[in-house]
């Protein structure tokens, strides 16, 4: 029991109502409807001056004798939707009158009796100042949540930030829905949202059941969803898991929340949207590792692409050129398609897909055909792009590795462009390898053995590197460097005097072009 929000059973078990000796005559199930005020009256017609949640406290002087009139006041409490009716016994009932009783468990009213005495004053100052306190501490919740989330609105936080602070304030597990119920960002602690999304498919059905026609609805299981809607369109929901504190405080966190994210919602459409943000964070977080395992087929199921016995396989489109609907171009092909995949940027200039493929497939038919149209629908508007694709995957604990090679296999192909539509690991050959293997320390240190004095003379870096694209036709490089012969074998001389090499040494000459194929790969594509 907490302050601001109180319970027919957590009047019960205030210290004043134990002392009288309550029982409650009728209806035992319903003592946890909450109760808004205390009224102490004694007037047969009480009902017509309550608005509901009413806990009624009479003596029953008016109606001793009476049984019709005792029906209709138990009847009357229904229509008003009284929490309760409180019967002290004593002055016009020695014993609980059966008529009320019936009529009460007919009703659905709960009926308690009081076997002692009782100054109805005490119980109520208690009570009432309860309430009043807790509705103090509530105004003082919304304007703090108010305050803060707002704070984090005008900042420009992602979605996900936000759903963080929202779930602090729950202390519980936070997700965002659309319509459709797919999950379009979650948060909080780790193993409580693991659980939910592992099984989000029954998850969400019991949500949709618990939607009402108000702005937030709780659930039997304390469960709180509020509706998201701006400028009169809806677009999904808000549920927190695990009530937040009492009633009155779900209600207040949903309903700040809510105003919250659509706030949120506004501020960002003219920016990317929340099924996109969705996307890419999900996506990213494969990409990057940062995941953990336990964690994929949860995000990835709730995301709404199928699991059951499929193959996962990732790519990654990288135009040559600005493409600002890039993503988007990618997403019509796939809907035309109809193919079960994800798709988001993961940089200014790439965006990577996430497919789903079903198990009687040929999932090298479906990567050609979806390659081919997005570079038809480049090629409709002046822009080459190259696409690269990972390997296949049964499981989605091997997608981090398969990701990288997408990516690498990308950004390789568009320094080299393979010969067809979709290039994998193997037709970047040479390049390729040394992109996975950029970012390791051991071929860095390489790079500064082989190239080191080179690096600080970039004039002579970019001669050695036409040199060797040549094929060390010399009349070609100074050509291309618009230089006579003579200074490019001035300037080759300089190179082996810096290097300490010989440029006509084969195997000197493959350890340069590996520097500086891997040099390159540092740079990004």
């Amino acid at each position: 029991m907490e302050s601001g929000h109180l319970t027919v059973r957590d009047v019960l078990g205030l210290e004043p109502m134990a002392a009288w000796k309550p029982e409650v005559a009728a209806c035992p199930g319903r003592l946890d409807r909450p109760v808004r005020w205390l009224h102490v009256a004694e007037a047969t017609d009480v009902a017509v001056m309550l608005s509901g949640g009413e806990m009624v406290l009479t003596t029953g002087v008016l109606l001793a004798g009476d049984e019709r009139r005792q029906v209709e006041y138990v009847e009357s409490m229904q229509r008003a939707e009284a929490a309760a009716v409180v019967l002290g016994l004593g002055r016009a009932f020695r014993t609980t009158p059966e008529a009320m009783r019936r009529a009460a468990e007919r009703c659905r009213v709960p009926l308690i009796v009081l076997h002692r005495p009782a100054p109805f004053t005490r119980l109520t100052e208690e009570v009432h100042a309860r309430l009043l306190h807790g509705r103090f501490d509530a105004l003082d919740l919304s304007d703090r949540m108010t305050t803060a989330l707002t704070a984090l609105n005008l900042s420009g936080v992602p979605l996900q930030r936000l759903l963080d602070e929202i779930s602090a304030y729950s202390g519980g597990p936070a997700v965002v829905v659309n319509l459709a119920h797919r999950v379009l960002a979650s948060a909080g602690e780790r193993t409580a949202l693991g659980d939910l999304l592992r099984d989000w498919d029954l998850v969400s059905r019991q949500v949709a059941a618990l939607l009402g026609n108000g702005p937030v609805t709780l659930g039997p299981d304390g469960w709180v969803v509020a509706r998201l809607e701006a400028r009169g369109r809806q677009w999904g929901h808000l549920v927190l898991f695990g009530r937040p504190g009492t009633a009155g405080t779900a209600r207040v966190i949903g309903a700040r929340a809510a105003e919250a994210l659509a706030l949120h919602r506004l501020l960002g459409e003219r920016g990317r949207g929340w099924e996109e943000q969705a996307a890419e964070a999900l996506l990213t977080d494969l990409a990057s590792g940062t995941a953990r395992p336990e964690e994929l087929l949860p995000r990835v199921r709730a995301a709404g692409l199928p699991t059951g016995r499929r193959t996962f396989v990732p790519v990654v489109f990288r135009p040559r050129g600005k493409v600002a609907d890039l993503r988007e171009l990618v997403e019509r092909v796939l809907a035309e398609e109809g193919t079960a995949a994800l798709a988001a940027r993961i940089g200014p200039d790439a965006v990577a897909v996430l497919l789903s493929l079903p198990p009687d497939g040929d999932p090298e038919a479906e990567l050609h055909r979806l390659a081919v149209r997005v570079h038809e629908r480049l090629a409709a508007r002046g822009v080459a792009a190259v696409a690269g694709a990972g390997f296949g995957c049964a499981v989605l604990d091997e997608l981090h590795r398969s990701f990288l090679e997408a990516v690498h296999v990308a950004d390789a192909a568009l320094a080299s462009p393979p010969a067809g539509p979709l290039a994998r690991l193997r037709d970047v050959r040479l390049r390729g390898l040394v992109r996975l293997l950029r970012d390791d320390p051991e071929l860095q240190s390489f790079i500064e053995r082989e190239l080191g004095p080179l690096l600080d003379r970039p004039e002579l870096l970019e001669l050695l590197r036409g040199y060797l694209s040549s094929g060390r036709n010399k009349s070609l490089t100074a050509q291309e460097q618009h230089i006579s012969r003579p200074a490019l074998y001035r300037r080759l001389q300089c190179i082996e005097a810096l290097l300490g090499i010989d440029l006509d040494d084969l195997e000197q000459l493959t350890s340069l072009y590996v520097a500086l194929l891997a040099h390159d790969a540092q740079r990004g594509p």
